[in-house]
Parts: C-alpha cells; structure tokens; sequence
C-alpha cells in the first residue's frame, strides 16, 4: 500500500480548475480537483506541468495553499513579469481547465501539529503559500498552539490573502506585515526591509523554543535565518524553502 501511494504521488495526473479566485493584485488562487487525491500535509507541495502545442513541456512546483481539510487543491500563482508559466495560469487559464499534476511532494518542509512547540513563520513574497495552508488546518483542527507569522511583500495590493490573514488575526493568530516598497497613507505596520530588530520585536523568542518555517525569495529567508540565529534560535530548529 505503502509503495503504491508513492507510486500515485509521483505519477503525472490530470487536476481541473474548479474556481480562480483573486488573492492580491498579481496572484490567483487556482482550486484543483484531482479524482483520488490522498490528501497531503500542510506544508508540502505539487508539480505543475504544461505542454505546448507542439510538444514543449514545462514544469513548476507550487506550495499547496490549501488546508488538508479542503475539498480542493489550491495553489497561490503570483505571475512573474517575463516568467514562462506564471503568466499563463494567471491570465490565461479558466475554470474547467485541466492541467497536469503530481505530488503531494515532501516531508521536511510540513507542520505537524503533534506537540506544543509555538510555532514562528516568515514569509517573503508569495512564499507565505504554504503558511495560508498552515494556518487555515491551525484553525481548522482548533490548535491552541501559539502562532506568528511575519509576512514581507512590497506594498499592501502585493498582500496575498489579505483576508484570510486578518481572520486568523482575529482569533488570536500575530500576523505582522511589513511593506517594502510602497505604504499606505497612515500605515502602522512595518517599512521596509526585515533587519535585526524587526525580526528580535516581532519574532518568538528563542527560550519558548519555537518550531521556525521559511519560506520565499533566498535574500530574504537568509537575512530572517540569520537575526533568527543571532537571537538565539538553533539552525536545528529552522526549516526553509527558498526561491528565486
């Protein structure tokens, strides 16, 4: 049995665009259904493929954005200027599309919500993906395990999932978000780039001995891995996807 799920996780299928919702003014939520799907956890992620018309094929992995509760697969695409597929699943694709599919992929990068450990996230950009998904199975498996999430994106219209933040905010999840490049007349969140204090101010204390996830561009999560360790916190303790 073991072996046969592998086997399906691994194996190219077929997903259909159920709904495309708007997340922030350059991202699309993409809601799959997949016939059989075994579900997956938070955390881990799918690969996308796209043939053209004459037979070129390329492939992109996406965080599921999803929680394992959801009926649907979601995946978070923020469309990337020049970028060879983001475009095309932003702007190109509709509902009842297909595209093809494998995963659920990957075990390092997943929250497992098995011990009392806070938990801290960070996110850059589109890399808060996986964290959507996180904090929405938080929610719905009534965790009282405390969370933060300290998001970056460049202005608040670059925010993906601004509502379903301020949700999670509203019972009782810290979500602090600093804007980069462009802030709002009267905004009291944070300006610019994370450094050493932002990160001491509104990240978890070493001594609650947090679980850490990182996730987004490789500038960014090596800066927060780094005041992160400078505070304290153990590389053991620090998971992180980067891209870009």
């Amino acid at each position: 049995m073991a072996r046969a799920a592998i086997r399906r996780r691994l194996t190219w299928r077929i997903a259909t665009v159920a709904t495309i919702t708007r997340e922030s003014d350059t991202a699309r939520r993409l809601a799959l259904r997949i016939d059989d799907w075994d579900g997956h956890l938070p955390g881990q992620h799918v690969d996308v493929r796209l043939t053209a018309p004459d037979g070129y094929q390329t492939q992109r992995s996406y965080s599921i954005a999803s929680a394992p509760e959801t009926p649907t697969v979601d995946l978070v695409v923020q469309r990337v200027p020049g970028g060879e597929v983001s475009p095309y699943l932003v702007d190109e694709l509709r509902v009842g599309d297909e595209l093809e599919l494998r995963g659920p992929i990957g075990g390092y990068f997943v929250w497992h919500p098995d011990t009392d450990s806070p938990l801290q996230l960070a996110a850059g950009g589109s890399g808060v993906a996986p964290f959507l998904a996180v904090l929405d199975h938080h929610a719905a498996i009534r965790s009282s395990v405390p969370v933060r999430l300290l998001y970056s994106a460049r202005s608040l219209g670059d925010v993906i999932g601004r509502d379903r933040l301020d949700g999670h905010a509203g019972r009782g999840v810290s979500v602090t978000i600093a804007l980069t490049r462009e802030q709002p007349p009267g905004w009291r969140g944070l300006r610019g780039r994370m450094d050493a204090e932002a990160i001491r101010e509104h990240t978890t204390p070493a001594d609650a001995l947090p679980r850490v996830l990182l996730c987004g561009p490789t500038s960014f999560v090596e800066a927060v891995a780094d005041g992160l360790v400078a505070e304290g916190h153990p590389t053991t303790a620090i998971k992180i996807e980067r891209f870009g």
